[in-house]
């Protein structure tokens, strides 16, 4: 590796974290993260503050955007929606109105997870959870191959999820 490309974890972090952050802020972030349902007492104990101090930071970390919800992470197994599936999509044409289109629809379908326009030999990867290959079968005949601007689909079905995490590193 050169030099240009190295850097230390130290400038990796200050180079993703606002500096409007300071390292009380990250803490509550951080512990947020991996428990949304702290009291605001015990996040204070964690970080060293007031509870009032504490809960003062995580109003305005919510009114600038850092903190964007609190939600809980249901099993899907326990759920019926085992299967797991990545889509490649390929739309017809790449223009601003069939890119808006297709996004707005996307939306609309209860199984995807996610959706990313990527760059690339595709257009948009999809993220969705069904109960079972039928399942898929079915959303991808009835909701995927109807959406606006579909011309070709790839699916990957997960064996195994080997990482899984929604937590940002600080």
């Amino acid at each position: 590796m050169d030099a240009l490309s190295v850097k230390t974890s130290t400038e990796r972090q200050n180079s993703v974290i606002s500096t409007d952050l300071d390292r009380t802020d990250r803490r509550i972030l951080d512990v947020l993260q991996e428990d949304g349902r702290i009291t605001t007492t015990d996040l204070a104990a964690r970080v060293n503050l007031s509870p009032t101090a504490t809960a003062e930071r995580m109003k305005r970390l919510m009114r600038e955007g850092y903190i964007l919800r609190f939600s809980a992470e249901l099993d899907p197994d326990r759920l019926g929606q085992s299967l797991l599936v990545f889509i490649e999509v390929k739309l017809d044409r790449t223009t601003p109105d069939v890119f808006d289109t297709f996004a707005e629809a996307v939306k609309h379908v209860p199984q995807v997870l996610e959706c990313h326009m990527v760059a690339g030999g595709f257009d948009y990867l999809v993220k969705a959870r069904v109960s079972d290959m039928a399942a898929y079968r079915r959303l991808l005949a009835d909701a995927v191959l109807d959406l606006p601007g579909v011309r070709e689909t790839h699916t990957y079905a997960v064996m195994e999820v080997v990482k899984d995490t929604h937590i940002l590193p600080l």
